[in-house]
């Protein structure tokens, strides 16, 4: 009849001039034609309001991942800057050199390093790693590494700095977050390096006219993961040109697309391959081995490094 077929042409024209901002398909009087076409304008009438419904949410959402994304990427920064990034660290002094990297799996992440003169013959170096990945472990990370340093500013020893630092933590650690430290106090007049492992990786140390070798220091427990834990601590004697590698797993069990791990033996490798380099040219040319073994596989894990070349007075 003339009226379904004024209606359907109608209809048409309106389904074809629906473009851009102009989404919106409604049910009019002219439509109810009590046929096909009533039930055809009802129908696209309804997926018209659905479209319009997903837009909004698509909208609200994309909206929702770029402040996420905006407020992610300024969090990185922030964690960037509470870790010392500006080198040569300690211009006015010889007797060392110390150089140190975090790359972060996601925007933020768990690891971090600190290394600061508690006075003008002691040199803290921290390198830890907390359970975790994300904000909830970037968040951790800073309050441990606050903790850490406040604890060794007022002189006590890194048996000490750790017991106390535990116990600060456990007493209220809610979420049962534990970290991974391990941390060394060098006396820069004589080389004298005493040091304590809460659960972290073994440190790697190069004497001086000898080669990077895996230092199997005597483990304590993880801080955070128990109350009452007493640490111990023990030394090492560095002599002018020895060297120390401090890391997170993330460099060892770093993963290729064959699902094979970097392992310590390519670790020492990438080391001794060129112990004569300076801490930077170090920490630089592990990165080339880590990424010239991963190639194109994800990074799972923070990849952190420090290093420190020891020396003394013979400048």
């Amino acid at each position: 009849s003339f009226p379904t077929r004024r209606s359907s042409d109608l209809m048409t024209k309106r389904i074809n001039s629906l473009s851009g901002e102009d989404t919106v398909f409604e049910m009019e009087k002219i439509y109810k034609t009590n046929d096909e076409i009533e039930v055809l304008a009802e129908s696209f009438a309804a997926l018209s309001g659905k479209t319009r419904e997903y837009i909004k949410q698509i909208t609200e959402i994309t909206a929702e991942k770029e402040r996420i994304g905006t407020e992610l990427a300024l969090a990185t920064r922030i964690q960037a800057d509470m870790l010392p990034n500006i080198y040569p660290a300690f211009p006015d002094r010889t007797e060392f050199d110390v150089y140190a990297s975090m790359d972060p799996a996601k925007e933020v992440g768990g690891d971090f390093y600190d290394f600061f003169l508690i006075d003008d013959d002691h040199l803290c170096m921290v390198m830890a790693d907390v359970s975790g990945k994300g904000v909830p472990a970037a968040l951790f990370m800073m309050a441990s590494k606050i903790i850490l340093s406040n604890n060794a500013m007022t002189g006590k020893s890194p048996a000490q700095i750790l017991t106390d630092t535990n116990a600060a933590i456990c007493s209220n650690n809610r979420e049962q977050m534990f970290v991974t430290v391990w941390l060394g106090i060098l006396e820069i007049s004589t080389g004298r390096l005493t040091a304590a492992n809460a659960g972290h990786e073994y440190p790697v140390i190069m004497q001086a006219g000898g080669k990077f070798e895996l230092l199997k220091d005597k483990h304590g427990f993880v801080i955070g993961g128990m109350e009452g834990i007493k640490y111990k601590e023990y030394e090492v004697q560095l002599k002018p040109g020895s060297k120390l590698f401090l890391y997170t797993d993330g460099v060892p069990e770093a993963t290729n697309a064959e699902n094979e791990l970097f392992g310590t033996d390519r670790m020492l490798q990438a080391l001794n391959d060129s112990s004569g380099a300076p801490p930077e040219e170090m920490l630089r040319n592990m990165r080339r081995a880590v990424d010239d073994f991963v190639k194109d596989a994800e990074q799972f894990d923070d990849l952190t490094m420090l290093g420190l070349e020891y020396k003394g007075d013979a400048q």
